[in-house]
């Protein structure tokens, strides 16, 4: 104890010259918010330095000045690297005083580690408050993103909503004379393309409404069989995959009866092969698509795969998001629409791709009548 007393008699006597030397070496922006503050930060904690190395009990004082002096840095915008790098600063100049004072090293291995002991839980105290105050700044900013985001979505939604249904009302009348038209002129030319275009149109309408995240009154839930819902799907799509000379194979179980929206399965199964086939649009030979379904333990599995170009990591991340596309007329919504209705029952979607391929993954809940 008469060492630690010699040597602490020893730095006071230093004091003065000990700051003025850490003040020229600590990193201090000139134009710094609480840059005098940060001076008497480091007089305050040396002089703590030397009450906790007289006595033990002084530790309340350090963890006092860590949270005060994180609280400022915050408020000032400042990085706390800076922080770090001052503090250990002090601590430097302090062992610069144990190669002038005359002490064994075993004499001064005892003080050598109360001071590291000092600085290290000053620094503890320091780092964890500052995370802590970090980690609530990034929730409540989350908390505004996503209150911000969720505001937007349900805005566009109730817009394109009302937008929708107006449109859809000169869309069903062109839909419903197309079929006079094909009733009264069987052989009329170019009368299967409107119609074609027609219902891609319906579909593509059909991704905004889904927005608004409203059932449509009276809609309920049906028993279909998948198998024959994918089939139909294909059929539909047949011209198209015939125009980007798309070979198509399929491996689907039968007689799996399922319960959910017929028309919603349809969109997400319609989605997914457009993206495969705009996937596939640049590759000039060996185009493939292929569908499976598969009947696995409490529920079933679709799976959409096509031979176009890896899909990078960094988008896959992202791409189930509202309005993120790749495409230069992109909407973005068509893939968050596919999670939307797949959660909606029960399930899942997910993606995966490699050099070879590009698979999406849907599982949805089966439960056998």
């Amino acid at each position: 104890m008469d060492d630690m007393k010699r040597f602490t008699d020893f730095l006071k006597q230093q004091a003065d010259v000990l700051v003025r030397e850490w003040r020229e070496d600590a990193f201090v922006s000139e134009n710094a918010p609480f840059r005098d503050k940060v001076f008497q930060n480091g007089i305050e904690m040396y002089e703590i330095v030397i009450q906790i190395l007289i006595n033990e009990g002084e530790k309340e004082a350090l963890k006092r000045l860590a949270c005060q002096i994180v609280e400022e840095r915050i408020e000032a915008g400042i990085n706390i690297g800076e922080f770090v790098y001052n503090v250990n600063g002090g601590r430097s100049r302090i062992f610069k005083c144990l190669t002038v004072f005359e002490m064994s090293m075993e004499e001064l291995q005892p003080i050598i580690n109360r001071i590291n002991e000092c600085f290290d839980v000053f620094l503890y105290y320091a780092v964890s408050h500052y995370t802590e105050l970090k980690n609530k700044m990034l929730e409540e900013k989350s908390v505004v993103i996503d209150t911000n985001h969720k505001d937007r979505l349900s805005i566009l939604g109730q817009m394109t909503s009302s937008f929708v249904h107006e449109f859809r009302n000169p869309l069903t009348s062109i839909k419903g004379f197309i079929k006079l038209l094909k009733t009264e002129y069987p052989d009329l030319k170019y009368i299967d393309i409107i119609d074609s275009e027609l219902e891609e149109l319906n579909f593509r309408v059909s991704q905004f409404l889904m927005l608004s995240k409203k059932e449509i009154i009276g809609k309920e839930k049906q028993d279909f069989y998948m198998e024959q819902l994918i089939n139909q799907v294909l059929n539909f799509l047949y011209p198209s995959f015939l125009n980007h000379n798309i070979n198509v194979s399929k491996d689907l179980a039968c007689n799996i009866l399922f319960h959910g929206y017929y028309d919603e399965i349809r969109q997400v199964l319609i989605n997914i092969l457009f993206n495969a086939i705009e996937a596939l649009h640049a590759k000039e030979k060996e185009k493939k698509i292929e569908i499976s379904l598969q009947k696995i333990s409490g529920g079933i599995v679709i799976t959409v795969s096509n031979n176009g170009p890896i899909i990078e990591g960094e988008v896959i991340q992202t791409i189930f998001e509202p309005f993120f596309t790749t495409k230069d007329l992109g909407t973005g919504l068509g893939l968050f629409v596919c999670k939307q209705i797949i959660e909606k029952h029960e399930g899942t979607i997910s993606i995966h791709s490699n050099e070879n391929r590009t698979i999406f993954s849907i599982h949805l809940p089966y439960y056998e009548g």
